[in-house]
């Protein structure tokens, strides 16, 4: 059985990553990149679908603690028994040199006997390799179609059922070595690289990186990490950010609300784009900048909702039978059938990214203007259609009020654009677009009887989504209408302290009910709040959701309050870009309030984002 998905850390070298159990089992790695066939896929299943097990050969009990090393994504797990203890330190060296997991053995105190067991399976659990030991020296070659994998370690090891194992000690003050490397299979072998000057060189990069980041304040730490494990789900050569490094865990234990998330979305644009630059970020936000824009290039009409981490626009879902599926949820599904959806509103999120880009001094070439020039034209066309909405609903196209607010700000984000970097356009006509969209969405999307925006048009139930609606500048915040929305939402979808989506057992989204409650919304409720002027119930709402984090600082996508459990794919990149845009948030309408010009994390430099331009 694999971990509780809370016990799990990751390690990530910019082209995939890994994710490690507190018991020192990976269970999770796609080689060579975050969407490609996974190595390790126990987490979907058991050991036999693949893993990598570190831990004491003992029979009394083992107590673990567990950490990153401050500033870094670089893993150490304390094993302490009657035996003595041994710290195993885990990390993925960062470059373009090949990708490598080194796990490093270091002896603390006493004589621990240590297992290692390594159970290769390609093609996520399914295929199982050729090993042979090398000629000269302990190592093992793993060779399957492509792939080639490859174990280095002074330890002497041997096969066992389809598996390799070793048996070694570790004395105090002793450091072992573990190196798996990966490569296809038509090349040379990865080369051997010295582990312990690769831990100092991982160490040194990571810790370069964050030095970048200009927060300070109460919730400098946990923002800090979100920026580290956001980074590590961004893919280094093209620039795409992955929404997790995982597939098909379940938004509900052992339910079928299972998808697969290694997949660049475009309406995490502009909340990554604005998380990033208000930190400093800017090498990343304008590689991420860089990448929607090539991933948009073509024609509007085929604009998708997400991409593949080069761009690709091919993501077929595909069920895989073999695996069990995470606690059996099943199905488990490679690729996202979502990718062939109309959602109207990543039309509004690529509009509002790159206008916070072009604020943030990204400044795109005319090109880009001239494909949003062009995507607007289009939206003109189809803006009043249904769609499946921001929530991927399987049921069929509806008319989403969301869906509708976010088509308003591709013409309102379009347009201040165009006003305040003098980009020609059809500035009339746009605003009476612009306008025509406002006063739907005033009219349709609002329940006289429920005093409230809804879901969709002519219904009585509310989303989370409805949250936006202020944030995005669409109503301001002290609207009697945004107040008396944020109390039904309150009133039907609180759960436990957290925000649901929607209530599943009353909206048809085409799948059984039951999830956890989405985090992501639980922070535009934080937002909500302090815009409110509710700010102790804001803080006190923002310190709950950061104690949800697992001892190494990471959140899924959802969580369930009834079994205190993370369920979704993890770590969820929403729900960490949504920590850090809230606590800045709050910071700064702490330092407003007390007189103060605005949170240091968010002054702007002189290529910074000017925070008056953007409704976040």
């Amino acid at each position: 059985m694999p971990a509780h998905i809370e016990d799990y850390a990751l390690v990530g070298d910019g082209h995939t990553a890994a994710l490690i159990s507190r018991d020192g089992s990976v269970d999770w790695l796609c080689w060579p990149r975050f969407d490609s066939g996974a190595c390790f896929a126990a987490l979907l299943g058991d050991d036999t679908n693949g893993s990598w097990r570190i831990a004491p050969a003992v029979e009394g009990p083992v107590t673990r603690t567990r950490r990153y090393r401050d500033g870094t994504l670089i893993l150490e797990t304390d094993h302490e028994c009657a035996e003595g203890m041994v710290t195993v330190i885990d990390f993925m060296p960062p470059g373009n040199g090949g990708s490598q997991l080194v796990r490093i053995v270091e002896g603390k105190r006493g004589k621990v006997p240590m297992s290692m067991k390594l159970t290769l399976r390609f093609d996520y659990g399914l295929s199982i390799p050729w090993v042979t030991q090398f000629k000269h020296g302990p190592g093992i070659k793993a060779v399957v179609g492509p792939n080639t994998v490859v174990l280095r370690t002074p330890v002497q090891l041997c096969g066992e059922n389809m598996h390799t194992a070793a048996q070694f000690t570790v004395s105090a003050g002793e450091r072992i070595p573990f190196v798996l490397a990966y490569s296809v299979s038509h090349q040379r072998l990865p080369p051997a690289k010295d582990p312990f000057d690769a831990l100092g060189r991982t160490e040194q990069h990571w810790r370069d990186w964050i030095a970048q980041c200009r927060v300070t304040g109460r919730y400098a730490a946990p923002i800090r990490r979100s920026l580290i494990t956001l980074k590590a789900l961004a893919y280094e050569p093209t620039g795409g950010i992955v929404a997790a490094p995982t597939t098909s865990l379940p938004e509900r234990l052992g339910g079928t609300r299972n998808w697969d998330y290694r997949f660049c979305w475009l309406r995490d644009a502009t909340i990554t784009l604005l998380a990033l630059m208000r930190c400093g970020f800017y090498d990343e936000a304008r590689a991420w900048r860089i990448w929607l824009e090539r991933a948009l290039a073509g024609s509007p009409a085929q604009a998708q909702i997400l991409y593949g981490v080069a761009g690709e626009r091919r993501v077929p879902e595909i069920e895989l039978e073999w695996l069990p599926g995470y606690e059996g949820a099943r199905p488990v599904r490679i690729g996202n059938k979502a990718v062939g959806q109309l959602q109207l509103d990543v039309y509004g999120e690529v509009m509002n990214a790159l206008h916070l880009a072009r604020v943030g001094g990204l400044h795109a070439d005319e090109a880009v203007w001239a494909l949003q020039s062009v995507m607007l034209e289009h939206l003109e066309t189809i803006w009043a259609e249904p769609d499946e909405g921001l929530w991927e609903v399987r049921s069929g196209r509806q008319q989403f009020t969301f869906s509708k607010v976010m088509a308003w700000v591709a013409f309102d984000r379009a347009i201040r654009s165009a006003e305040k970097f003098k980009l020609s356009a059809p500035l009339d006509r746009w605003r009476a677009v612009r306008d025509r969209i406002h006063a739907d969405v005033c009219e349709k999307g609002w329940s006289d009887e429920r005093h409230t925006f809804t879901q969709v048009y002519g219904g009585d139930e509310v989303d989370a989504s409805l949250l936006l609606i202020p944030l995005l500048g669409f109503l301001p915040p002290n609207d009697p209408r945004i107040a008396s929305t944020m109390a039904a939402i309150e009133h039907d979808l609180m759960f436990e302290g957290f925000v649901l989506r929607y209530r599943t057992h009353k909206v048809d989204d085409g799948l059984p009910p039951g999830e956890g409650t989405f985090l992501a919304c639980s922070f535009w409720m934080v937002d909500n709040l302090a815009l409110q002027g509710r700010m102790d119930e804001a803080h006190a709402m923002y310190d709950r959701l950061v104690g949800l984090v697992n001892d190494v600082g990471l959140l899924a996508e959802e969580f369930d309050p009834q079994t205190k459990r993370f369920t979704g794919n993890f770590p969820q990149a929403f729900s960490h870009v949504a920590l850090v845009n809230t606590g800045l948030n709050l910071m700064r309408h702490e330092e407003e309030m007390a007189g103060e010009t605005g949170h240091p994390g968010c002054k702007r430099h002189a290529e910074g984002p000017d925070l008056a331009d953007q409704a976040l």
